[in-house]
């Protein structure tokens, strides 16, 4: 899906690593917190990849892969208390509303969202903290992990989802020392949104997609084991 766009480059270390041109469909794909399965899959359109940042588009209307309840309902229905610990499974279905730029730099703990409103109105940045991308001839895979920071245009910020992030470690999904981890690299996190730091402060909300991009489709085989994967 990915390699067709792909060019090669050779780091320091002597070893093969892969950029995508922009324009480029890939996958942005997230494991289960309690397994190796791949729960969350986004089809993507690569916006800018380079040494210091990998850009894509998740454009409206894409077909996903979204977690879901053993019977098929939504989990955000389901109790916190339980929402965690009732069988899942996982649905394919469309990213309505408007679409999300995503931003990911090499080897840091999150990844940053802007959002907008319909009419291109920007409405706010999202810090989506997450294992490091792992790289693989079809996209990045990543693991999220509960906790997150909005950040709006007057620079002010806010954390999401501490509730889920503390029933995830009664649950057994979030142990004491990637919970420290977590909360470091939030704290690291908002040192940067105080500082008014890249990505916040390089414009990205002025941004928009090429017109001629289609909307990229979700291949059957979404939950494939790469061949080959790279941080």
């Amino acid at each position: 899906m990915a390699d067709d766009g792909a060019v090669r480059r050779v780091e320091k270390g002597g070893s093969a690593a892969g950029y995508w041109t922009p324009g480029s469909q890939i996958l942005w794909r997230y494991r289960e917190n309690a397994g190796e399965h791949f729960h969350i899959v986004r089809p993507v359109t690569v916006v800018r990849d380079d040494d210091e940042l990998l850009a894509v588009w998740l454009a409206p209307g894409t077909e996903c892969v979204k977690p879901v309840l053993a019977d098929g309902t939504s989990v955000h229905v389901e109790p916190l208390e339980s929402r965690y610990t009732k069988p899942r499974s996982v649905k394919r279905g469309r990213w309505f509303g408007t679409g999300v730029l995503k931003l990911s730099r090499p080897g840091e703990p999150w990844s940053v969202w802007l959002f907008w409103e319909p009419g291109w109105q920007f409405k706010n940045w999202y810090v989506n903290l997450e294992e490091p991308g792992t790289r693989w001839e079809g996209g990045v895979d990543s693991q999220d992990h509960f906790l997150d920071i909005s950040v709006y245009p007057d620079r002010s910020w806010v954390w999401h989802d501490e509730d889920e992030f503390a029933q995830a470690q009664r649950d057994g999904l979030v142990d004491a020392g990637l919970a420290e981890r977590v909360r470091a690299a939030g704290r690291s996190a908002v040192r940067v949104i105080e500082a008014w730091g890249p990505p916040f402060s390089d414009g990205w909300q002025h941004w928009r997609p090429n017109p001629e991009w289609g909307v990229p489709s979700l291949p059957d085989d979404w939950d494939r084991t790469p061949a080959h994967a790279s941080p």
